[in-house]
């Protein structure tokens, strides 16, 4: 069971919620990067390339531990350059749902393990009841 706060008098947000409430099995993810089932760097320069990768990465993840993208109730997102922020909003935006967003924090960083990587993010999910 999860429950998105989105509570009068706190201000307002942009695809998130202020807190997630939530009970069951949970899954964490560690910070997923724009690298390939190979390793290899995808999206060298293209920051929504790289983070179409982290969430195929994330989903990924989530599916291995019985979870997926639908159950996600924080995100904790690293990127190297506020200008990419657009971009993690749209692809972000494909793959959660508006009205039961999940918890978020965003934080710039100087840069990540590979210079190359634009973006990071990690991720707490729930293992639904039916799993």
């Amino acid at each position: 069971m999860e429950h998105f706060i989105r509570p009068e008098g706190a201000p307002p947000t942009n695809g998130y919620s202020h807190a997630v409430a939530f009970t069951g099995p949970i899954v964490v993810v560690s910070g997923q990067v724009p690298a390939d089932a190979d390793g290899r760097l995808v999206g060298e320069g293209d920051a929504e390339a790289q983070i179409r990768q982290i969430y195929a990465n994330l989903e990924t993840a989530l599916r291995a531990a019985g979870s997926g993208l639908d159950h996600i109730v924080k995100l904790t997102v690293y990127l190297t350059d506020l200008a990419d922020l657009d971009a993690f909003r749209r692809v972000r935006d494909e793959h959660q749902d508006a009205e039961h967003p999940p918890a978020c924090s965003l934080v710039k960083v100087a840069g990540l393990v590979n210079p190359a990587f634009r973006a990071e993010v990690e991720a707490w999910a729930v293992v639904p009841a039916d799993s």
